[in-house]
């Protein structure tokens, strides 16, 4: 098997663990029994990195907590994969800075942003007359839409809901269920946020389910959505407000 086959493999597996632990069909993510009990320790580290924020959803959206050898799996599939892309790859650079905060934020150690740098130029334009390419990037941004993180993405997507919805339908026409389903995951986050939006993305979401198919870590994506589409409209604004 290639490394690259069982690196899909491995991320394939991780995933499934990650929406068993979320949906409570299965037990908690343990990242470091998962990384020990693995037959390729390099591959199962490729899959932490490759889930990037994906792999705290139970911990933020169920209420588990991280323990800190789990979190220490994290940080060392950072040192076996540095955050070190190219210059200009600027979607790969906003997922990593994403995960070193979460990664932060949930073991109570401030010192693991450093893992990964916001990028020198963090500004997010909004789509200039390409809507279709702006929300395909969008889409690979995906990991961002959860609890925990506000950034020039997620500002954008406020900005422009009307192109992530139009994104998405295009997506289901053409039958491009993963990029549908990661655009589903962002409008229902907006909705969250109480963002009034073109379409009912409980729909989408329902259509999805049933025709796109598409392993794990779709199921994992629209499994996040759901979770945000079961809250009421705008219910972190008003938990905000109560803060």
């Amino acid at each position: 098997m290639s490394s690259h086959s069982a690196f899909a493999e491995a991320a394939d597996a991780l995933a499934g663990s990650v929406l068993g632990a979320l949906d409570g069909t299965g037990d908690a993510v343990q990242l470091a029994r998962y990384a020990d009990d693995a037959p390729d320790t390099l591959a199962a580290l490729a899959a932490v990195r490759v889930l990037g924020a994906d792999v705290f959803s139970p911990h933020l959206l169920a209420g588990h907590s991280l323990p800190a050898q789990d979190a220490a799996v994290v940080a060392k599939a950072f040192d076996a994969f540095p955050a070190s892309g190219p210059p200009d790859d600027a979607t790969v650079a906003r997922r990593d800075h994403a995960t070193a905060v979460l990664l932060a934020r949930l073991s109570g150690d401030d010192t693991l942003r450093a893992l990964a740098p916001a990028p020198a130029d963090d500004t997010m334009p909004g789509p200039a007359g390409d809507w279709s390419g702006w929300s395909v990037r969008m889409a690979q941004l995906a990991p961002l839409a959860t609890l925990g993180l506000d950034s020039p993405v997620h500002e954008a997507a406020r900005r422009e809901a009307l192109s992530l919805g139009r994104g998405m339908s295009r997506s289901i026409l053409r039958r491009d269920f993963p990029t549908a389903v990661r655009l589903v995951r962002w409008l229902a986050w907006l909705r969250y946020e109480g963002v009034d939006l073109p379409l009912d993305p409980e729909v989408a979401a329902e259509h999805v389910w049933l025709v796109g198919g598409g392993g794990p870590r779709v199921a994992l994506d629209l499994a996040i959505a759901r979770h945000f589409l079961e809250q009421r409209p705008g219910t972190a604004r008003r938990k905000a407000a109560h803060r």
